[in-house]
């Protein structure tokens, strides 16, 4: 057999090796980076991760060691950050124009002078991805404003194994915000095992603020107020659906990060976390994640 034959058989039997490495323990490479179980399997988006928490086996990857801006996936490590404080949470905070977007000048439901609880910021910016709230709960927790709780995010970063992630504000609107698939895996198992608090807040399909005073205009000219719910729908609309078991989920999207998703989730009494990053579309991120169900159900049956 020729040497450069046999040279390739051992690459790609040791390659196959690494992609099953516990994810506590590989290095960043081992993810199985380009490397899919399933070669007819294929996904719009351009990175992406499959993790079996109970096993800590990959099922499949693809460009996981790949750095990426991440948009509103930040947002559980705000809050986390957050959460670390041990907050009040019926304490109130005021959004000001310190949180309004001036990179990318996103909207907002939240105009500047109002004022929420600390958890209704905290869910606002988990299920609706309020720009705005996720800024103020940065901006009021720690002493030194949004540079020390930056700086703190950061660590935690460091102190979970998250060697290829880097924040540089709580919001995820800057594109410096980076990291890979393989470090999210991480970064939703730990949330998951350790945050009740955004297990149920991001899990929900969507989250009611309270009620909205509306005056109503009638023919004979008598004003009449009526009070409306103010419900917002969880950005990642399987938290909705029937079939789907998710107990941690966040969407990210801004132009330099593409479509993004990140959950935990249950198919075929595994639990798994499944991380998609930079699709070119909403609904290319859906298809990918209906796609990924459809292999994983036929799959992982055959699977020891």
């Amino acid at each position: 057999m020729p040497i450069l034959r046999v040279f390739l058989i051992l690459a790609v039997l040791a390659f196959s090796g690494q992609a099953s490495a516990r994810m506590t323990d590989a290095p960043a490479h081992a993810y199985g980076i380009g490397y899919a179980p399933h070669p007819r399997l294929h996904l719009n988006s351009h990175a992406g991760l499959v993790y079996e928490q109970d096993t800590g086996r990959i099922l499949y990857a693809k460009n996981a060691g790949m750095e990426t801006p991440i948009a509103s996936i930040t947002k559980l490590m705000t809050a986390m950050v957050f959460l670390d404080q041990h907050p009040d949470m019926n304490k109130r905070i005021e959004v000001t124009e310190a949180d309004v977007d001036m990179l990318k000048h996103s909207a907002s439901h939240l105009p500047v002078g109002t004022v929420l609880t600390r958890r209704q910021m905290l869910n606002m910016a988990l299920v609706a991805s309020e720009n705005r709230a996720a800024s103020a709960l940065g901006r009021t927790t720690l002493k030194g404003g949004t540079a020390a709780f930056v700086a703190a995010m950061n660590r935690k970063a460091r102190a979970i194994g998250l060697r290829h992630t880097h924040y540089v504000e709580p919001t995820g609107l800057n594109p410096a915000n980076v990291s890979t698939a393989a470090d999210l895996a991480k970064l939703v198992n730990y949330a998951y095992d350790h945050y009740p608090e955004i297990r149920k807040i991001t899990s929900q399909g969507y989250y009611a603020l309270g009620l909205r005073r509306v005056v109503e205009r009638r023919r004979d000219h008598l004003a009449r107020v009526i009070y409306e719910p103010v419900d917002y729908h969880n950005t990642n609309r399987f938290t909705r659906e029937r079939g789907w078991h998710i107990g941690l989920s966040k969407t990210g999207f801004i132009n330099e990060s593409g479509h993004c998703l990140v959950m935990q989730t249950r198919i075929d009494h595994r639990n798994l976390v499944m991380v998609l990053l930079d699709a070119p579309t909403t609904w290319a991120r859906i298809e990918d994640t209906e796609r990924l169900r459809d292999w994983l159900e036929t799959h992982l049956g055959k699977r020891t």
